[in-house]
């Protein structure tokens, strides 16, 4: 009997890792700046049209545009639209939506990728604790991202912190990839799963953790344009995305401002590994 032999993960310098920084701080400022464009009345494609402009005059080129012939600069998805949603002019934010924003840069050939959900005016309750719950289960997934560590430990992380919150559907079939010189490699990162499995994690590696989190089921209907996912019951989702790499140190958010240390501080978690001291 031949056993499956594991995809080989991308291991990069410590130069590489740099390049990947600045990719992934050019995806993050992309995606403040979006923030603070998204408001009532605003289109999804008025959105994109921002993103581009702000990457290509920063020095970047959009991961996404004409990616398996994607035509947006950004995925934007809107409710009950969980990922891959095509900005269009049509598409216009209301009052008590709740957008998912995701973007993808490259800067001398390396990738970076992040993902926000953004509250458009006033949301519910409900929906806001979505979003906090899918957002702080990311930082769950990526405090996970130790060297020694095995993959499914980030999985069974996310999966863990959106049980222990509630009867959430949590998506499967999509989740977070390698990245680097290429902006989805191998391997996949379900959201979900027991830890202990998969490849050990090694300095160098660099991933992408992207929890998808529904308020109703997890089922999901991709429709008709080959692109966009949504909820099978139409109820509303959340989506939060950040590139990190593995050091010895910890991770590395590369896509996040601060490289992740204010939320692993205000989540008690301590980026080496464990629980930080109360």
């Amino acid at each position: 009997m031949f056993r499956r032999r594991r995809p080989a993960i991308q291991i990069k310098t410590a130069e590489q890792v740099e390049l990947m920084r600045a990719a992934g701080l050019l995806v993050g400022r992309t995606l403040e700046v979006l923030r603070g464009a998204v408001k009532p009345g605003v289109t999804t494609l008025d959105l994109d049209t921002v993103a581009e402009q702000y990457i290509r005059d920063h020095g970047g080129v959009p991961s996404f545009k004409g990616y398996h012939g994607f035509t947006g600069t950004i995925c934007a998805s809107v409710n009950e639209e969980i990922v891959h949603g095509i900005p269009r002019a049509d598409k216009v934010l209301r009052d008590g939506d709740v957008v998912s924003i995701d973007c993808g840069a490259i800067v001398e050939g390396w990738h970076g990728d992040s993902a926000i959900t953004v509250p458009v005016g006033e949301i519910t309750e409900e929906q806001a604790t979505l979003l906090e719950v899918t957002e702080a289960s990311l930082w769950h997934g990526l405090a996970a991202g130790l060297v020694g560590a095995r993959l499914t430990d980030m999985s069974n992380a996310v999966e863990t912190y959106v049980r222990e919150r509630g009867a959430y559907g949590i998506v499967e079939g999509y989740g977070g990839h390698g990245i680097g010189t290429e902006m989805h490699m191998d391997p996949l990162i379900p959201n979900h799963g027991a830890a202990g499995h998969g490849p050990v994690l090694e300095a160098g590696m660099c991933f992408a953790v992207e929890p998808m989190v529904n308020l109703g089921t997890k089922e999901t209907v991709e429709l008709d344009d080959g692109w966009t996912v949504v909820t099978a019951d139409g109820r509303h989702s959340a989506h939060f995305e950040h590139t990190f790499a593995v050091t010895p140190a910890g991770p590395r958010v590369l896509t996040a401002l601060d490289e992740g240390r204010e939320w692993f501080a205000k989540l008690g978690l301590d980026a080496s590994g464990g629980d930080a001291p109360s």
